[in-house]
């Protein structure tokens, strides 16, 4: 069991959530990013399907890192939420992506219109990271820089677990989904083609 933090005690655990979930969120947005790179230059339809559900899986970890955060920040700073957060604008650029695939006919169209938009989503990745780093509005704690981790062991090993768990989840819910996105595709042509 990791110990409490010294500065904000038994509301830092939620570090062991909230930052794997938000990892994990970007995670999930390269592997569409790259699913959709791997479209524009193969053209292979299969492709189209996966960097959807990659991009839907991190809009689903985008949210629950949005809800961790304001846990985390009503407990160290008494506020649920400022307008001012610049972590909102990734999960929202991500959000517009459905809006612009369901606007869109299914077809070639569609699968390369979402291609373009995940690969210029992805630049928003490091921007969102950086700004969380260059907050004004709030002292958002630093555990990682160029010395290495600022924790003890015990934390540190508490961290790993947790975010493997959290990566592991997010691989079966994304393998999940594509299996009964594949079928519900599959059952689709199958009746076109009966009709």
């Amino acid at each position: 069991m990791a110990p409490e933090d010294a500065d904000q005690g038994i509301s830092q655990r939620i570090f062991y959530i909230h930052v794997p979930i938000a990892l994990t969120a970007y995670f999930c947005f390269g592997l569409g990013a790259w699913k959709a790179l791997r479209l524009l230059w193969l053209g292979e339809e299969r492709y189209d399907l996966e960097s959807y559900v990659a991009i839907h899986q991190g809009t689903i970890f985008g949210a629950l890192t949005l809800l961790t955060g304001s846990i985390w920040a009503k407990a160290s700073w008494s506020v649920w939420w400022t307008w001012s957060s610049r972590q909102l604008v990734l999960f929202l650029f991500y959000c517009a992506y459905f809006m612009l695939r369901f606007s869109i006919e299914e077809g070639p169209r569609r699968a390369r219109s979402c291609a373009v938009y995940a690969l210029f989503g992805v630049v928003l990745i490091p921007i969102s990271f950086l700004a969380i780093r260059l907050a004004s509005d709030f002292v958002h704690p630093v555990v990682f820089n160029l010395d290495g981790p600022q924790m003890s062991g015990t934390m540190f090993v508490t961290f790993c677990v947790s975010w493997a768990a959290v990566t592991s989840l997010a691989y079966v819910l994304y393998r999940i989904e594509l299996l009964g996105k594949r079928i519900d595709v599959g059952l689709r042509e199958l009746r076109e083609a009966l009709q």
